[in-house]
Parts: structure tokens; sequence; C-alpha cells
């Protein structure tokens, strides 16, 4: 009698097992891989464009900006760098809800978030066909809908791109809330100062990136 019930709570541990990250999988390389960074604001921005602009466009294409409404500082960065590389590659910014927006009470910001969520996965899932095979978060906490974006995809058994999170340079001995909420659901975690591999076990520490 209580068979389809068993049956079905082990198809959902499974899947969510089939959704956690898998930090031993390094990326792996081919000739081009197609990318998609979220781009913070303020400081996060700095710090994403300045790693991005390290990187070959001719060979990590097309990209895909993804920042927050209302947020046309950070667009217009990437617009910039982009014509800095004079890249013949195609790129995207794409504008989603925030999850909370500036002085938002915490009693309003659930359906906030939800409605930030929901954006996420429609992106991720319907929009596009694949997302990226690549995804770069480095806070703040609209990120972290987009990362459970991701891992609803990969519940779902969908392609999904592997999620990479980078700590902001100014986080020298803790973690920041987005590291510390984002840290069970990336495929790595990267820190730029060695102490904090203390605070994570199984990131990674690549010296400082910007």
């Amino acid at each position: 009698m209580h068979l389809p019930i068993v049956f079905t709570v082990l198809i959902v541990l499974y899947r969510l097992y089939c959704a956690l990250p898998r930090r031993r999988n390094a990326v792996q390389h081919s000739n081009t891989k197609s990318l998609a960074v979220f781009l913070g604001s303020g400081g996060h921005t700095s710090e994403a464009l300045t790693l991005l602009s390290a990187l070959d466009f001719e060979r990590y294409c097309p990209r895909t900006y993804v920042i927050s409404e209302g947020d046309s500082l950070s667009a217009q960065r990437a617009r910039d760098l982009e014509s800095s590389k004079a890249s013949s590659t195609k790129y995207t910014i794409l504008t989603i809800p925030r999850a909370r927006r500036v002085h938002q009470s915490l009693a309003t910001t659930p359906p906030t978030a939800l409605h930030s969520l929901l954006s996420c996965i429609y992106h991720v899932t319907l929009a596009r066909k694949p997302f990226a095979d690549i995804l770069i978060l480095n806070g703040p906490g609209t990120c972290f809908v987009l990362c459970i974006a991701v891992c609803v995809n990969r519940f779902l058994g969908l392609s999904a791109p592997k999620t990479i999170y980078i700590e902001s340079f100014a986080r020298v001995e803790s973690l920041s809330l987005s590291g510390k909420l984002l840290y069970p659901f990336v495929d790595r975690f990267v820190v730029q100062w060695r102490q904090l591999l203390k605070k994570a076990k199984g990131a990674e520490f690549r010296g400082l990136l910007v």
C-alpha cells in the first residue's frame, strides 16, 4: 500500500543527489565554451569584469551578462568591455528581477524573491537551450536564485551549466553571506585569500584574481 510513496520518495532523493555539485569534476576543456556571468553591481561588477577581461573571447562564446533590473551601469560596463576586446563573437545582456531591493523589508522579500526565481527558471530552462556551459557567480543575493534555477534543471535531468562561485576580494577572514548560501550548490568554490580555505572545505585557492 505504501510502496508508491516509498518509490516516489526514492526517486526524489535520487534526483536531489543528481542535483548536488560534483566538485571533483573540473570543467572539461574544448575549443569553445558558452559563458554566463552575473554582474552584481558596484564592486561585484568590477571584479567580475576584471576576471572576464583576461579571457579569450574567441574561446568563451557566446557570452551572457546577467544583471539585475535597474542596473544600467553594469550593462554599460559590460558593453564597454566587449568594445575594448573588439571580438567578433556574440554577447547578450540579460536582465532579471531583483530578489531583494535595497532597504526592502524582510516581510516583503519572499514574493520578490519568488518572482526573481521564476524568471531565472524561465531563462535557464525554457528561453535558451542550453543557457550556458559555464556560469560565474560572485554575489550578491540575486545570484543565489540564479544558482537555484540551475539546480532545478539538474533535478529535472535537463542540461545545466557548471557553476563557479568566486568569493569577493574584499572577503579576507570570513565568507560573505552569498558565499555561505551558495557553497553547497556550486561546482567550484574559489577564494582569493588562503585563510578562507579553513572556512569552506573543498574550496579552491587560486591567488588574487582581481
